[in-house]
């Protein structure tokens, strides 16, 4: 079993900063690909940032130049820097991992989300 917890999330003013956190842990081989998606009240759940294992990213491109994501696969720990806050960047965020287990065949997993509220 592969387990995926978010952290981090919380309360902040426009224009202000953030880091959620994402550790995975169990049973597996390795880590493909680690991002984070987010989903506000009444809308599709969206990517925000992913990053593969050999270190290629990919933003929406309403973050870019504000978040920035990185991975420390010592940690299994994906992380979210997200800066300059904006009211239109709260929504429950979550993380999805893409594992290699032992048997050689990936999965995706998704964490329980966290929240982050921008007040404007």
């Amino acid at each position: 079993q592969v387990q995926v917890v978010e952290s981090g999330g919380g309360l902040v003013q426009a224009g202000g900063s953030l880091r959620l956190s994402c550790l995975v842990s169990g049973s597996m081989f390795s880590i493909n690909t680690m991002g984070w998606h987010r989903q506000a009240p009444g809308k599709q759940r969206e990517l925000v940032a992913r990053m593969s294992s050999d270190g290629s990213t990919n933003y929406s491109d309403s973050v870019k130049g504000r978040f920035n994501i990185s991975r420390d696969n010592a940690k299994n720990t994906v992380y979210l820097q997200m800066n300059s806050l904006k009211a239109e960047d709260t929504a429950v965020y979550y993380c999805r991992v893409v594992v290699v287990t032992t048997t050689t065949r990936a999965y995706q997993y998704w964490g329980q989300g966290t929240q982050v509220t921008v007040s404007s």
